[in-house]
């Protein structure tokens, strides 16, 4: 439990006892060219990105600095969280056709850079979208089909939760006990949302990626400019932090979406919240990477890389 808070950010859970209370909701328009321009130069370097690869390293970078926002609420009181962990839903490749989807509660060490990242998650995803792959919580999903069942598992799982007496196994399992949900909505072709934070569990942050927008805006010499532009919904936890660190992290991220870049280098230095520190998950596996970089070097011979993207 965090002991040294603000007496105002302390009093907001007793003001606001549940999540569905304390939701604040914020839609930001990324500029999509160098999004883009960033994505297709890894790309011919030998680096698979994806603009939620981008958008998920900025905010383990913020959690690096910024450590207030990777707290949680439990029954009134602020707890800093011992992980950074964030949670999103895969669509599973089936050989019917049919829409099967797959949990993935992916873990991170804040000394990430963007490449570590997407390693991370290209190799959840990979997982999680076999079709015969179920993980714990899909196989809990499944336990769960008998109604009965199911509203006496969960509402002794609520209780336990309440007073953080959930066994390990099933916080593990559970893609509410998390850092952050995020969903991809341009991967099925939709607008972003702005998502509920689930008052079940300890999400405090929700993200949605939404299709490519196009629009016209008004250039520094007042003459009217196409721009595309990537929005983002954004539902947080108010009673976390203070609304200045939060402010603090869309500054951070803004800086890190126009420029992904400053993401491949780690940060200098890594802060934790209250004196704790997290447990660090396993050094993401890279030789997917290196394998396509021996062969961009090989097809270089033969041909220049693209340097840009036409948009």
């Amino acid at each position: 439990m965090v002991r040294s808070i603000d007496p105002i950010v302390a009093l907001t859970p007793y003001l606001m006892p549940m999540r569905c209370d304390a939701q604040v909701m914020l839609t930001y328009k990324a500029d999509y060219e160098p999004l883009a321009r960033y994505i297709v130069a890894k790309g011919a370097q030998g680096y698979k990105l994806s603009f939620m690869d981008i958008v998920l390293a900025a905010y383990v970078r913020a959690i690096s600095q910024m450590p207030e926002l990777n707290r949680f609420i439990a029954n009134k009181r602020i707890y800093a969280r011992k992980e950074l962990a964030v949670s999103f839903v895969v669509l599973k490749n089936t050989a019917d056709g049919s829409v099967q989807e797959n949990v993935v509660k992916c873990k991170f060490d804040p000394h990430d850079t963007i490449l570590d990242v997407a390693a991370r998650t290209g190799e959840a995803i990979a997982q999680a979208r076999q079709e015969e792959m179920d993980n714990t919580t899909m196989k809990l999903a499944k336990l769960l089909l008998n109604p009965f069942l199911a509203t006496t598992i969960v509402g002794l799982a609520r209780v336990l939760d309440r007073y953080g007496l959930m066994p390990r196994f099933l916080v593990e399992a559970s893609p509410f006990h998390t850092s952050m949900f995020i969903t991809n909505m341009a991967s099925i072709g939709m607008p972003a949302v702005n998502h509920h934070i689930y008052n079940f569990g300890t999400t405090s942050l929700f993200i949605s990626i939404g299709s490519l927008e196009r629009g016209v805006t008004v250039n520094a010499k007042g003459e009217a400019q196409r721009k595309r532009t990537l929005p983002i919904g954004i539902t947080a936890d108010e009673r976390v932090c203070a609304g200045m660190i939060y402010a603090q992290m869309v500054a951070m991220v803004s800086k890190y979406l126009a420029d992904p870049q400053l993401l491949e280098q780690p940060p200098e230095q890594v802060l934790f919240d209250d004196g704790l520190s997290y447990s660090m998950p396993p050094a993401p596996k890279k030789k997917r990477f290196r394998r396509i970089r021996r062969l961009a070097r090989l097809n270089r011979h033969h041909a220049d890389p693209p340097q840009d993207m036409a948009v």
